[in-house]
């Protein structure tokens, strides 16, 4: 990927774009799609879209018996349990789903937390970046034997336009020096892009294509770690927690650039992107305010991600990808 790359495309879908509209007339059947957080907010959109559109899809969850209730009714779909912040547990997950599959076509890690309180995870890892980063990145390592064998399988991560608050804070990734939820969920979402980028450069040759992406402003279970004044102080919902937000979408509208992602022929021998609002999104100037869009250059820089890269592979021990 390029910084000329990184342009729009001219799609024909916009922020309005729902999963629908997205997997209107697509036919998937055949293919095989693994979606973490894939029963609740924009994760339980994007499994409805996928297999309405004839895909299989496996939810790994880290609470299974919820994600069972929330998929009743939902065909072709298995879950699995996994917790992303449990990396042994990650590699149980994986080693099970190779077990059931010979091949994967898409990975789409949707799966997050943000803003939350300051936890202390594995050998005392920061609790955002284990879980958003380093969980789907041993996943991904794992997987990867079953995407390659896809012949043109597709990973996307969900990033955000969080990723502006910081680039990787290399001096002290996991905040010993003092926590700050908003800076460590900033730092979570750059490393989400800078993954799909590095990924999809040792992944192209096999086929293996990634991209991350913002997928807008949703009131989802996401927000479950801020309390209802906090979001109403925001601006983003009233006393009676109704989205009041500007350009708040609607979680069928947030899922949808990530449908796009997934499927669109326009992204065919393309990667290493960061998308939003289905297309590719501009390199914004880093005195561009968040809700302006684009992606800041250190968010796709190739060689922060290869740094970040090999960070990612000492720090989870996860199975390197040759290339």
């Amino acid at each position: 990927m390029t910084a000329t790359d990184q342009q729009p495309l001219g799609s024909p879908f916009s922020a309005a774009t729902t999963c629908e509209d997205i997997v209107n007339g697509l036919d998937l059947s055949g293919r095989t799609a693994v979606v973490t957080g894939g029963y609740s907010g924009l994760g339980l959109e994007t499994t409805r879209a996928l297999t309405a559109a004839g895909a299989r899809v496996i939810v790994p969850a880290r609470r299974p018996d919820v994600a069972s209730t929330a998929l009743q009714g939902v065909a072709n779909c298995e879950v699995i349990p996994m917790d992303l912040a449990d990396l042994s547990g990650v590699r149980t997950a994986a080693a099970h789903i190779s077990e059931r599959l010979d091949r994967l076509d898409l990975l789409m890690a949707v799966a997050g937390v943000m803003a939350t309180p300051e936890r202390r995870v594995g050998p005392g890892w920061e609790g955002q970046l284990t879980a958003n980063h380093f969980g789907h990145f041993t996943l991904a390592c794992e997987l990867y034997p079953l995407l390659a064998a896809a012949g043109g399988a597709r990973v996307v991560v969900n990033s955000s336009a969080g990723h502006t608050l910081t680039d990787i804070r290399w001096h002290d990734p996991h905040f010993r020096t003092g926590y700050d939820k908003w800076l460590a969920y900033g730092q979570a979402k750059t490393a989400n892009a800078l993954f799909a980028a590095h990924l999809d450069a040792l992944g192209r040759g096999d086929g293996v294509r990634a991209f991350a992406l913002h997928p807008g402003k949703i009131i989802t279970g996401l927000q479950r770690e801020m309390t209802l004044r906090a979001q109403i102080d925001r601006g983003w919902v009233d006393e009676d927690g109704n989205v009041i937000g500007d350009g708040f979408k609607t979680p069928s509208q947030g899922a949808a650039t990530g449908l796009w992602a997934a499927t669109s022929p326009l992204l065919d021998d393309r990667g290493g992107l960061y998308l939003e609002d289905c297309d590719v999104a501009r390199v914004s100037s880093p005195d561009t305010p968040m809700d302006d869009g684009g992606v800041r250059a250190y968010a796709v820089a190739p060689d922060a991600a290869a740094r970040l890269w090999d960070l990612s592979l000492a720090a989870t021990g996860a199975t390197p990808i040759m290339r």
